[in-house]
Formats: C-alpha cells, sequence, structure tokens
C-alpha cells in the first residue's frame, strides 16, 4: 500500500510540466523541510517557502509528506543516533525508556537527547534534500531526453 502510494507519487512529479531544475528543487526543498526536526509545521513551512520561492507547490509538498505519521519515528530515531555519532554525546537512544517517562523527569530525561536530535535530523534533512535534489533532477533530464518531439499538428499557414 505504501509502495504502491509512492509510486504514485512518483509518476505525479515526473509528469509536471514545470522546468526539471525547478520540480527538483521544489521537491528537494519539500524533504529538507519533511526531515527537520520542526515536526508539526512541516506543511505550513513548505507552503511558506513554495510562495517565498515561486517552487512548485505539488512538488514541494509530495516531499514534506515523505515524513509522515507512519515514517516519523524511524526518520527521528535514526537522526537522533545520527546525532550523538556526529557530535560526541554520550547519551542513547536506549536510555529513552516511554514508561519511565513522567513529568517530573522529562526535562532531565530528554535534556541528554535534544542536541543529538536537533543536530542529527538537520544534518539528516540537509543530506537527504541535496540527494532527491540529485536524484529526481537526474532522472527528469533522462525522461525529458527520452521524450519525443511533438509534430506540429496545425494546418501550415500558406
Amino acid at each position: 500500500m505504501i509502495i504502491l502510494k509512492i509510486k504514485n507519487a512518483c509518476k505525479q512529479l515526473i509528469g509536471l510540466n514545470d522546468p526539471p531544475f525547478l520540480i527538483a528543487l521544489s521537491f528537494g526543498v519539500g524533504v529538507f523541510i519533511g526531515f527537520s526536526p520542526l515536526y508539526g509545521i512541516h506543511t505550513v513551512l513548505g507552503l511558506i517557502a513554495a510562495w517565498a520561492f515561486k517552487l512548485n507547490k505539488a512538488s514541494l509538498i509530495t516531499g514534506v509528506y515523505l515524513s509522515n505519521p507512519v515514517t516519523i519515528v524511524p526518520i527521528y530515531t535514526f537522526g537522533t543516533w545520527f546525532g550523538i555519532k556526529i557530535t560526541g554525546s554520550t547519551a542513547s537512544i536506549s536510555d529513552f525508556n516511554l514508561k519511565g517517562l513522567t513529568l517530573s523527569n522529562i526535562e532531565n530525561t530528554l535534556e541528554s537527547l535534544l542536541w543529538p536530535f536537533i543536530i542529527g535530523n538537520t544534518v539528516l534533512s540537509v543530506l537527504v534534500g541535496v540527494i532527491s535534489y540529485a536524484i529526481l533532477y537526474h532522472i527528469l533530464k533522462l525522461r525529458a531526453k527520452s521524450k519525443p518531439v511533438r509534430a506540429n499538428l496545425l494546418p501550415d499557414d500558406k
């Protein structure tokens, strides 16, 4: 089911009429926003970015929605792990235990993971956004080369 949705989204992106650069850039920016640690305002940020930078809204929102309630837990978990590795933090994701989480210890529990979460997911969002742009741009350029040129079907003006 999820693979079918991804396949349909890809077909729609490839079928857009904007220039390949704009479609790929819009998608890359959307992926960057979707993977950023600003969960909850991704759609709003995407629409603002599309409007402010005159990007393709459909392509950008498709990129934003790669992160959704189903995918966000693995994305943020990996991003936090990545943040722990690149910051040299001594924190561990296994230290995070929802069963033992209470209002009184939430600050101490989350404090050790906050910077790795922010840094790791921000760096990850940049990397994935750039890679997404490059892949889609390459696909769209290949499609443009293989797309047949339409003949002029209108009668000649004589």
